[in-house]
């Protein structure tokens, strides 16, 4: 049974704010014709938009007002339909929701929300008409993870810069671990990211939380104070965008630490939410931790959780999940063996990092780190093309022009022989094993390339002129190399003339886009 507040009474209100009591916020979802965001007297509601508090979703009446049970600690948001926009703020931070923290966020380490008082009489969310194409481009970022205020400066130089004023791109992700443990940067980081001039939404990761939390649902504090609840969800077109903090902290294991996984309270909203979403619809669910764990040395996800998304997903055929955090890209296709439920395969995305390895590397021209990620990707991020309910993913090499998808390794001269005994590798950065990828030497005939997973040879080279250098490195040394899971070898021919033979690459990725490389090797005299 939910109770009314009536604010003229001071001691209902002491034992509510002091209590897990919930009260009914009620307010309007309404067309914001002057931009003011206020409701006026000559601006109408609309009906049948989709209002929560995190669990609970809600659909506006005739008139656009709702009614929703809020505790003393709950965000509520408007769920932005197809067709309409949202107001940002100077840093282009969608302003969606409202905070109901009557007493503020408990006293943390890194600033939380202040006190937000009393529950207004009426919470009004303002939309915007848009006219919304099915076909856009989404901006999407792996881990900025920026520990200092220098390297902000880097993802500024080296990632930004680049995006600044870009076109034809509807809005960005950041898809979790926006700063390195240090909250207070989330306010340059979102200075840094509006000079791309586009709305910008984000995810919590876990160098995003208040680690001296007690508890898991105070975790987000500092988050939520920059921008606003850490489970929301809108659409675009034919898209629906589920944003998750899956972060469980401390964990449920040990009390120490954290892990991969959701609590009943994001599954209850999951459930809620996807009952309002057509089932022709895409349904993106951008969160932080990989749900699928296979390439990762520990148990990084709970798999009842994964369980349970699954089978709310069951019904959409048009999905996708997509993730960052491991500092390595990889494209994987669940199955039923991974307990997908459905016969067409769905696709997990975790996608590399704008920040590379941690800003590790030798240094440019311009002192800025030339970071590679451990498995020979170079950071760099990802635009995701939705054409209604389908969609397409590139990658996009900081520094780099766009045809550059992938790195050729091979031996610069090789003894003439009848045996081939090098092999040439190709790592196409937003590759799957499911991709074709062939070569031919000198435009002869196409070859096939055996996928493989192993470490990246130019990596491993990278690795090495720091290992076997005289001299110190300005720069971090790069990590140690993992296993690269968009990888190709063959051997090269070697029974050819003396001199110069080219070598060609061809890539027919996933979604039937062909991508072209080239390099060269000697053949000489033993």
């Amino acid at each position: 049974m939910y109770i009314k507040i009536l604010y003229f009474f001071p001691i209902l209100m002491f034992f509510l704010l002091n209590t897990n009591a919930t009260e009914i916020a009620t307010g309007i979802v309404f067309e914001d014709l002057n931009s003011n965001q206020k409701y006026d007297q000559n601006e109408k509601g609309i009906s049948g938009i989709p209002v929560s508090n995190g669990q609970e979703v809600v659909i506006t009446d005739m008139n656009g007002k709702y009614e929703i049970p809020v505790s003393f600690d709950d965000i509520i948001f408007v769920i932005k339909p197809s067709g309409y926009k949202v107001a940002v703020d100077e840093n282009e931070l969608p302003q969606f929701y409202y905070i109901h923290k009557p007493q503020g966020s408990p006293n943390l380490n890194f600033q939380g929300v202040s006190p937000t008082g009393e529950l207004p009489k009426s919470i009004g969310f303002p939309l915007y008409r848009s006219i919304e194409n099915d076909n856009f481009e989404v901006l999407l970022f792996g881990d900025p993870q920026t520990y200092t205020e220098k390297e902000l400066s880097y993802f500024d130089q080296s990632i930004v810069s680049e995006l600044i004023d870009i076109d034809n791109v509807s809005f960005g992700i950041s898809l979790g671990d926006e700063v390195g443990d240090n909250p207070d940067l989330f306010v340059p980081y979102s200075k840094i990211i509006s000079k791309i001039g586009i709305p910008w939404y984000n995810v919590m990761g876990n160098h995003d939380m208040n680690h001296d939390a007690k508890n898991d649902s105070l975790s987000d504090e500092s988050f939520e104070r920059a921008f606003g609840p850490s489970t929301y969800s809108f659409s675009v077109g034919k898209a629906h965008f589920i944003i998750l903090d899956n972060i469980l902290s401390p964990d449920p294991r040990d009390g120490n630490g954290y892990w991969g996984g959701f609590t009943k309270k994001q599954l209850t909203f999951l459930e809620n939410d996807l009952k309002y979403v057509p089932d022709d619809h895409l349904v993106i669910i951008a969160s932080h931790i990989p749900i699928w764990e296979g390439f990762l040395e520990y148990d990084a996800f709970r798999d009842s959780d994964r369980e349970a998304l699954f089978t709310l997903l069951k019904d959409f055929p048009y999905t996708l999940t997509i993730s960052a955090h491991s500092h390595i890209q990889i494209n994987k296709f669940l199955t039923k063996k991974e307990g997908w439920m459905q016969d067409k395969p769905h696709h997990h995305l975790n996608l590399g990092t704008t920040c590379g390895s941690w800003y590790h590397g030798g240094l440019d021209e311009n002192g800025i780190p030339k970071s590679v990620m451990a498995d020979g990707t170079p950071q760099g991020y990802a635009f995701l093309k939705i054409s209604n309910n389908q969609y397409k993913v590139s990658y996009k090499a900081a520094g780099f022009t766009s045809n550059y998808q992938m790195k050729i390794f091979n031996p610069k001269v090789i003894g003439k022989s009848s045996k081939p005994l090098a092999s040439v590798y190709v790592n196409f950065f937003m590759g799957c094993e499911n991709d074709h990828v062939s070569f031919r030497v000198d435009q002869g005939k196409w070859r096939t390339m055996k996928y493989t997973i192993e470490f990246d040879p130019s990596y491993l080279h990278l690795l090495h002129e720091w290992d076997f250098t005289s001299y110190v490195i300005p720069g971090k040394r790069p990590v140690e190399a993992r296993n690269c899971h968009h990888l190709w070898k063959a051997y090269l021919p070697a029974d050819l003339g003396i001199g110069e033979h080219e070598i060609e690459i061809k890539v027919v990725d996933m979604f039937g886009e062909t991508h072209f490389a080239k390099s060269s090797y000697q053949i000489d005299l033993p």
